[in-house]
């Protein structure tokens, strides 16, 4: 029985490490959707656009304890090693001279019967030590500049979202672009092989036919310049792949040295063209940001204008103070002296010199630039909508006129090469025609990849790329 459990926890000790290394062989392996949701739980730039969001709702509860009851302690200690000396005016000496005139024994004198002929008092009050401990608290009644900064506050967090929403649409843009970067070159290279396989099949075929002396050995060296060109490009591109794979993980903040395996395919649809006349520049970050700005402004305008109402405090203390020669009080608490008062404050700001009024002219004026700043936007966004749009149209025409050349030059290589085979055609014009291929396919790849690119730039600039 005991030999059973035993198998029973290796086995599940077995199948649970098995799966824990499967889990560690697939974390490299992203679709398109899969490398954007990883983008948001690594990207630097993500992150700190989510922590700005933390640190706006932090504030905003700053702000609010502000209101609440404000309530410190203090403890204080003294030891006096000389007794400050206090000095007085001489109030004794004129009572005993005025005592004395009435007696008879002394002259009238003015001078004398007030304090001014006789040298200043010197005395020294208090003791070696002092202790002082109190709690001090207070509480705002009203303040017109707390209403207006917490009213700022909650729009300071609507528009830290906002910003998420922005670095949200580019890292999706980043990632998308650096993605289909990945798979564009990884296409290119399978069309790449396949043309090298065809082109090292007839270079074997003529060496073997130059062997037998039906070609010359110029033919052959033509045919092996372009094998030879066809594998620089192929190392290009592999070394192309390695740097596009290092900016998809750089734009995905993936820290990991694998290589990564992406699932999805190139899918090349049918595009056709789009119209940019109608954009609603509402749906854009950017503006949104500006629409928040300039409540802030607004903001910013009653907070000065209602600077002119009064703050309102209350506050309370309770202290106890104690006094010795020695440390021997300190333990007494009927050795100390309590104080305990209660009040209020209000503060009203009765003139300024006008400082506040033409604060207020200038938080007017920031208002009408935000203003000005929202309609060059505009015309800017509609601008950039425009030219997205002709792009990717442009983009679209290029892919479907590079699709047909690329047909028409492999058509163009597969006849020329069955020519040559077949001893109708010849070595040159087999060579020009994969030369025209090879130009072709780079054409249609990056059409491919600029149609894409321009869509993602399309929907950003319609702020359609995320929902």
């Amino acid at each position: 029985m005991i030999k059973l459990k035993t198998y029973t926890l290796l086995f599940a000790f077995s199948v649970l490490l098995l799966k824990i290394q499967a889990q560690e062989a697939t974390s490299n392996t992203f679709s398109l959707l899969q490398s954007i949701d990883y983008a948001y739980k690594n990207s630097p730039n993500y992150l700190n656009a989510q922590n700005d969001v933390l640190m706006a709702k932090y504030k905003r509860k700053e702000v609010i304890g502000m209101a609440l009851p404000q309530i410190t302690g203090s403890v204080d200690m003294k030891n006096f090693l000389q007794i400050p000396t206090s000095v007085l005016s001489d109030f004794i000496s004129p009572i005993f001279y005025k005592n004395a005139v009435k007696a008879g024994q002394a002259p009238h004198d003015d001078l004398l019967e007030s304090s001014a002929g006789y040298e200043p008092l010197q005395a020294r009050f208090g003791t070696t030590f002092q202790t002082t401990a109190g709690l001090n608290a207070s509480l705002l009644i009203f303040s017109a500049d707390y209403l207006v900064g917490l009213k700022a506050t909650k729009e300071m967090i609507g528009l830290m979202n906002i910003g998420v929403s922005r670095t949200k649409s580019e890292t999706v843009s980043a990632v998308s672009k650096a993605y289909y970067g990945v798979l564009v070159n990884k296409e290119r290279i399978k069309l790449l092989d396949a043309n090298m396989v065809k082109l090292e099949k007839l270079l074997n075929d003529t060496k073997a036919f130059n062997q037998q002396g039906f070609v010359e050995q110029i033919d052959v060296d033509r045919l092996e310049v372009a094998f030879n060109n066809l594998t620089t490009e192929k190392q290009k591109i592999e070394r192309l792949i390695t740097l596009s794979e290092n900016v998809l993980k750089f734009q995905m903040g993936y820290t990991g040295k694998e290589n990564l395996v992406l699932t999805d395919s190139l899918i090349i649809k049918d595009n056709t063209a789009i119209d940019a006349s109608k954009i609603d520049v509402a749906k854009r970050s950017e503006y949104q940001m500006l629409e928040g700005q300039q409540r802030l402004f607004n903001i910013n305008v009653k907070r000065l204008k209602f600077g002119y109402l009064p703050t309102l405090v209350a506050y309370g203390t309770v202290a106890a103070n104690g006094f010795g020669n020695d440390l021997t009080y300190v333990g007494y608490i009927n050795k100390y002296y309590q104080t305990q008062l209660i009040g209020a404050t209000l503060s009203l700001n009765v003139f300024d010199g006008l400082q506040r009024h033409y604060k207020i002219q200038q938080a007017k004026l920031d208002f009408k630039k935000g203003e000005n700043s929202m309609k060059n936007l505009q015309l800017a966004i509609e601008l950039e909508g425009a030219s997205a749009a002709v792009n990717y149209n442009n983009a679209v025409a290029s892919l479907q006129t590079q699709k047909r050349n690329l047909e028409l030059a492999q058509n163009i290589y597969n006849v020329s090469q069955k020519k040559y085979e077949q001893g109708v055609g010849s070595n040159l014009e087999v060579i020009n025609a994969q030369t025209s291929l090879k130009e072709s396919e780079t054409n249609y790849f990056n059409a491919v990849y600029d149609m894409l690119v321009y869509k993602i730039d399309y929907s950003k600039a319609t702020g359609t790329l995320i929902k």
